[in-house]
């Protein structure tokens, strides 16, 4: 091989990893439970206190479309919707850990569906994990199978081929009342 094609196929070489990490790189905007909800939410916010759809208005199926199609990071709680054994192949996002499940299930737009690129390896239910992908606003419903039955759940936001990685905490998390039965659930490990 001449000299002059080698440095011709090492510069497009070159050309085609920096397009490719470009591409990969995209930054994440890092967002927390309330910014999936519309202006007019944000000031009937209860501190502390889990949003119930029931208690809402429009039963919180007001979505905010400002994230539309933007690659988002979302920590909170996965709750498996279609698994075999211990991968995870769709899953609800939800903020606080009981949510769905023998507690009140929160409004469409604090629960994101969520379908990882490669199966998640999920050791729980309700594992605190943080999800990276697009997002796209759009009511949906899943099948979840809980211990007393099955149950229709409505999510408000869809999050496809996600980058799904195990976290520690989730910062926004809400620490539900003592009377709740997961409560448990949400205690620092020390």
């Amino acid at each position: 091989m001449s000299i002059r094609l080698k440095s011709t196929v090492g510069l497009a070489a070159a050309l085609l990893l920096s397009v490719a990490s470009a591409n990969a790189s995209v930054e994440a905007l890092h967002i927390f439970w309330k910014d999936l909800r519309p202006a007019t939410q944000q000031a009937a916010e209860s501190p502390g206190l889990p949003m119930i759809a029931a208690k809402m208005p429009d039963h919180g199926e007001t979505l905010s479309l400002n994230l539309q199609d933007k690659t988002v990071q979302l920590a909170g709680y996965a709750l498996p919707v279609d698994r075999d054994g211990d991968l995870v192949y769709q899953f609800l996002l939800v903020p606080w850990t009981g949510a769905c499940s023998h507690m009140p299930t929160p409004p469409p737009n604090q629960i994101v569906l969520v379908t990882p690129a490669h199966p998640y390896k999920m050791s729980e239910a309700y594992q605190p994990v943080s999800v990276t992908g697009a997002l796209q606003p759009g009511l949906e419903k899943s099948q979840l199978f809980i211990l007393d039955g099955a149950s229709i759940i409505q999510s408000g936001y869809t999050v496809r081929k996600a980058a799904v990685v195990s976290v520690d905490t989730v910062p926004d998390t809400i620490i539900l009342p003592v009377n709740s039965p997961w409560s448990f659930l949400n205690k620092k490990k020390n």
